[in-house]
């Protein structure tokens, strides 16, 4: 009886781990994964001013609608370059004019055209939705987008009301020719002024719109050649008159770049040649002086003018260091927050750059905007026919031939070459500059 009482216990104490093991195992408990952190996209640009407050505001707003996304996919982060130390490490994003690629980069970066990044993104990337003048301006010769046209403008001249009525002048009357401006500059210099007209960008406004005004093609054929034809006749026409201007004190350069736009600022300078953009600057700096904008000037004597033919400009936002595709996604993403209706009018009326599209000019209308300026605005960037005078920023290496040219161009005023010399060396030096793209377009 003891044994078999021993026998029971001991197999019921063997059975028992048994019955543990055939028990079925509990999984263990999970370790919640902490949420994947966001992909930070870089954005760096050279902004001041409203221009970095609007582009900052419609950041905030873009990263505050994905946090509201599942798994908060994604940030951009703003980043100046003045405050880069190594300007060769590239961000994902850049708002920059190519002309300005040195300073950004300490070098000419490669980028990755948006189109490919909106395919990526699988963002509808309608090209219908741009006027035709801003589609222009960051295409290729395959008609496919590189860029957002972002911060672009239109040369316009600038003038100082205060000026024109202590010269005598009528104040709400800007000169509409280069003759005109010319009477008006010497008006302003025998009543005092030191430099009546300066300008900012003057390869871009006395060059390259200049010649579209009037229908000159700065490229050309020769024989099966592209060549440049910076030399044209209404180029070095204009170039003769600036140069009398400059011996007779009407006009003072101030530099290739945006050099003039202190000066006139700052009521040094009565007129300015320059871009759109800054009246949204100057209205924030509220200069001492009422401010008269106009269309740029034109020859009246050279046949088929067309004054309002000029050639939008200025900087876009390019797509650099975003190689893996969820940056891409996200950038998607930003590009087409940017394109909504309310974010294009916010930016535009902080900035006074161009609206890329119909649905922005109806958007600024709708919120009180000035609707003749607006309708200029619009009859211009709605022109379908590419300008001749354009010279594409793939194909023609076209600030690489502004820095040729603006290095000609000193020589004039230094008195070194006369206009047309300078502007046949610019021509002779920029072939090479021209060929390799030529070769790439076969």
């Amino acid at each position: 009886m003891k044994r078999s009482l021993t026998n029971s216990v001991l197999c019921a104490c063997l059975a028992l781990p048994l019955s543990l093991l055939a028990a079925p195992r509990q999984p263990p408990a999970k370790t919640p994964q902490p949420p994947a952190e966001p992909q930070q996209i870089v954005l760096r640009h050279a902004l001041s001013g409203t221009a970095v407050d609007a582009l900052a505001t419609l950041v905030l707003r873009f990263n505050d609608a994905e946090a509201k996304l599942k798994g908060d996919q994604g940030r951009i982060r703003l980043e100046d370059v003045h405050g880069v130390a190594d300007k060769a490490r590239l961000p994902h994003l850049a708002l920059f004019d190519q002309d300005d690629a040195m300073e950004m980069f300490d070098a000419r970066p490669r980028f990755r055209p948006l189109h490919q990044v909106m395919a990526t993104g699988k963002q509808r990337f309608d090209l219908k939705l741009f006027y035709p003048q801003m589609f222009d301006a960051v295409d290729d010769v395959a008609g496919r987008m590189q860029a957002l046209p972002l911060a672009l403008s239109l040369p316009v001249l600038f003038y100082n009301k205060a000026a024109f009525a202590k010269a005598g002048l009528d104040p709400e009357v800007a000169p509409q020719t280069w003759w005109e401006l010319q009477e008006v500059a010497g008006k302003l210099r025998d009543a005092g002024s030191k430099c009546p007209l300066t300008s900012s960008r003057f390869a871009w406004v006395h060059v390259e719109n200049v010649a579209a005004q009037h229908a000159e093609p700065l490229v050309v054929k020769n024989g099966k050649q592209d060549q440049l034809a910076l030399n044209n006749l209404v180029n070095v026409k204009h170039m003769a008159l600036l140069t009398s201007w400059q011996k007779s004190l009407y006009f003072i350069y101030s530099g290739p770049g945006r050099e003039g736009d202190d000066r006139f600022a700052s009521g040094e300078c009565a007129m300015l040649t320059g871009e759109s953009a800054l009246y949204a600057k100057l209205a924030k700096q509220k200069p001492d002086f009422p401010v008269g904008v106009a269309v740029l000037p034109h020859y009246d004597d050279v046949y088929g003018a067309r004054p309002s033919h000029v050639l939008p400009d200025g900087a876009a936002l390019w797509v650099l260091a975003a190689d893996r595709k969820p940056e891409q996604q996200v950038i998607a993403r930003f590009i087409a927050f940017l394109m909504r209706p309310d974010a294009q009018r916010d930016w535009v009326r902080a900035t006074g750059f161009l609206p890329m599209s119909p649905v922005a000019v109806q958007a600024l209308r709708e919120s009180g905007g000035d609707p003749k300026l607006l309708a200029q605005a619009e009859a211009r960037l709605a022109m379908p026919k590419r300008d001749a005078a354009r010279t594409k920023h793939d194909d023609f290496g076209r600030s690489r031939i502004r820095n040729i040219l603006n290095e000609e161009i000193e020589f004039v005023w230094g008195n070194q070459k006369p206009p047309k010399a300078a502007l046949d060396s610019a021509v002779a030096r920029a072939a090479p500059v021209l060929a390799p793209a030529a070769a790439a377009k076969k």
